[in-house]
């Protein structure tokens, strides 16, 4: 018989609750285990860069700057014709400004087909232009225009001059001694050489649409610091249609201050 059958009974079941009492512990320990790796396995790691992707509010991207807009580039060649040949259409002359030589003519100065009240000379070009004013202010509203001055020459301008400098020019500083410059009416004679011929509708007109034709109003009404000349709502002078457009679209009414010169209210 061996020793173990002799053991006491007692030893027996002391061994028996020993055992059950570890294998309780081992499986307290498992399931402790169990929930600590699932709470790690859980939590995002440090360095993974989705962790916490859906609950944090995202870092604006900053808006792209707004450029500005490119600067308008001018791109009128302000020297395409001269400003002091007389023979010029962009000749400029004001009382700083006289006409060298005094006697200028211009060598193409024709009749003016137009109904005048004087009879008109005007250089080709510009007469040209004028016809085609008179008919298109007739065609386009029934209105009809007359010349009341135009070319005049050193020794006319003479005979015109009446001392005073914000009306009359002196001679060798008056536009019209350039064939280049016209004063218009209408044909019924109100309100010729007068300022309320500007609000008369041939006036208007004028105004508004002689700058198709070549034409600028050259005696503006808030112009008479600039220009030295009161305003001559009749006064047109040629400059060709290209100046006289560039000169409406940018805003500038005399060519003075076009062409960057002085103001010229009094004679120098």
């Amino acid at each position: 018989m061996s020793a173990s059958q002799y053991r006491d009974p007692s030893d027996r079941v002391r061994q028996n609750r020993r055992l059950a009492i570890a294998i309780s512990l081992s499986l307290v320990l498992v399931a402790v285990s169990a929930v600590v790796v699932g709470m790690v396995a859980g939590a995002a790691p440090d360095d993974d860069p989705t962790a916490g992707a859906a609950s944090e509010t995202p870092t604006p991207r900053p808006e792209p700057a707004v450029e500005p807009p490119p600067a308008s580039i001018d791109t009128f060649d302000r020297a395409a014709h001269s400003i002091d040949d007389p023979a010029s259409i962009w000749v400029v002359v004001n009382k700083l400004r006289p006409i060298n030589p005094q006697d200028y003519e211009p060598a193409d100065l024709v009749d003016v087909p137009v109904e005048y009240t004087n009879e008109p000379l005007l250089r080709q070009e510009a007469s040209d232009a004028v016809v085609a004013m008179f008919q298109a202010a007739f065609d386009e509203a029934g209105l009809e225009l007359a010349s009341n001055s135009a070319y005049r020459s050193y020794f006319a301008q003479e005979n015109i001059y009446d001392g005073d400098d914000l009306t009359t020019a002196r001679p060798g500083f008056s536009e019209h001694q350039t064939g280049l410059t016209i004063d218009i009416g209408p044909l019924s004679g109100e309100c010729s050489l007068e300022e309320c011929f500007g609000e008369t509708p041939e006036g208007i007109w004028l105004r508004d649409n002689a700058w198709r034709f070549g034409f600028i109003l050259r005696y503006p009404a808030d112009k008479t610091p600039v220009t030295g000349y009161s305003f001559e709502p009749w006064h047109f002078r040629y400059v060709g249609v290209d100046l006289a457009t560039e000169m409406r679209e940018t805003g500038v009414t005399t060519l003075e201050e076009f062409f960057g010169l002085p103001p010229a209210p009094e004679y120098g």
